[in-house]
């Protein structure tokens, strides 16, 4: 997810969730996007040609916009944005801070009593901030090998239209000790976000959804983006959605556009495209959907790991380094059948968009670092072990959810 951890955390871990970050560009690193998206092609080329059926991407630097697609997409294809989601429910914890309705620094008790209890965990020593930035411990409930089987292997096959309850979602983590306590390291976790999401149901007395779509997905005109709930199908133009659904990258490929999304709920379920990806994390980096204080708290990023110091995560939005010192803010996402980036620079000006309808190949990461650094993709990268997948996974930065 990145929405959930989805097939990828199985993919690369043997899909860690991510369940799956921009600073200034300069003039220099700047002019060959300006000039031409000729290597982000190739990257979005070479997924198709490592297996991927299709793939499509969107950027935007200043006023001139570029669409690119390969194999069989769109360019205005709607697809499943899995963690993607977690970066507006962050906004939308941010702006209730900014009104008074909530300090992040609060405990989870304070808002759900007694849900955050067992095996070690306990709500009244989280706060909603460590939730945002996964440094709460908890335990992801998109690891449980018993809800992996039935949702992200074969068994996705038959319950695919299952509807999971959110609470049922952390009740599932809760069957499981704590990574670490609170505060005292970092780790991806999908159950933060369903836990932030009824944060949110509870301060508002309304889905959470509703609060995405109030706040940011109307005021911004994200004419192709939306809080599903329940609702197995893409509305609007779409391509189909592939999966293994294994570990294996030779198992038979399945059709997996439709499922019910509420195994990822506010980790995850969101769908969106190209264009209103851009739109939205560009009005949040320059400063349109939060003040100035609530700004400096998203974009105060946390290590993830001392193995990997490209990468660091704020409130629901990671920071990355890329290969040519470029630093760019955003997120990724995966779900069944659908990997996702959308970052941009810090003052909004160069943004990227893309998406690839499989999830056990395709080096997303190699679009992103075409795009914002015009580097060459390798020829068919990634078919065994993708670059991008390996080194988020790594990370726990996987873009799954």
């Amino acid at each position: 997810m990145s929405a959930v951890r989805t097939t990828r955390a199985a993919l690369a871990t043997a899909l860690v969730a991510g369940l799956t970050v921009t600073a200034l560009a300069t003039p220099a690193l700047a002019a060959p996007a300006e000039r031409d998206h000729a290597a982000t092609q190739r990257a979005l080329q070479a997924a198709v040609d490592a297996g991927v059926p299709g793939a499509v991407a969107q950027a935007r630097n200043g006023r001139t916009s570029w669409t690119g697609t390969a194999g069989k997409r769109g360019g205005d294809d709607r697809y499943r944005v899995g963690s993607i989601t977690k970066t507006f429910v962050a906004t939308v914890l941010l702006q209730l801070q900014a009104e008074g309705r909530i300090d992040l620094d609060d405990p989870v008790e304070k808002w759900l009593p007694g849900l955050v209890r067992g095996n070690g965990h306990d709500g009244r020593k989280v706060t909603v901030r460590q939730l945002l930035n996964h440094t709460s411990g908890i335990y992801d409930y998109t690891a449980d090998p018993g809800f992996g089987a039935k949702t992200f292997g074969p068994g996705f096959l038959e319950h695919r239209y299952d509807t999971w309850a959110p609470r049922q979602l952390v009740g599932i983590a809760m069957e499981h000790r704590p990574e670490f306590a609170p505060g005292t390291s970092w780790k991806y976790s999908n159950t933060n976000f369903v836990l932030a999401g009824l944060v949110i149901e509870k301060v508002t007395g309304r889905p959470y959804g509703k609060a995405v779509e109030n706040r940011i997905v109307k005021p911004l005109k994200l004419r192709s983006t939306s809080v599903p709930g329940t609702r197995p199908t893409v509305r609007g133009p779409h391509s189909p959605a592939y999966s293994t659904l294994s570990t294996d990258p030779n198992a038979p490929v399945h059709d997996v556009t439709e499922l019910n999304p509420s195994l990822a709920h506010a980790a995850g379920e969101m769908i969106s495209d190209s264009a209103d990806l851009q739109t939205f994390y560009r009005a949040l980096l320059q400063g349109r959907l939060l003040p100035k204080n609530e700004m400096r708290e998203l974009t105060t990023a946390v290590p993830v790991s001392p193995q990997y110091p490209q990468f660091r995560y704020g409130l629901g939005i990671s920071w990355q380094k890329l290969g040519c010192g470029t630093e760019i803010w955003g997120h990724g996402g995966g779900i069944h059948g659908s990997l996702s980036e959308a970052y941009t620079t810090r003052d909004g000006r160069h943004s990227l968009a893309a998406n690839i309808n499989a999830d056990w190949t395709g080096d997303t990461q190699a679009i992103i670092e075409a795009e914002f650094c015009g580097t060459e993709p390798k020829p068919a990268a990634g078919k065994a072990d993708p670059k991008g997948l390996a080194a988020k996974a790594a990370a726990g930065l996987l873009p799954a959810g």
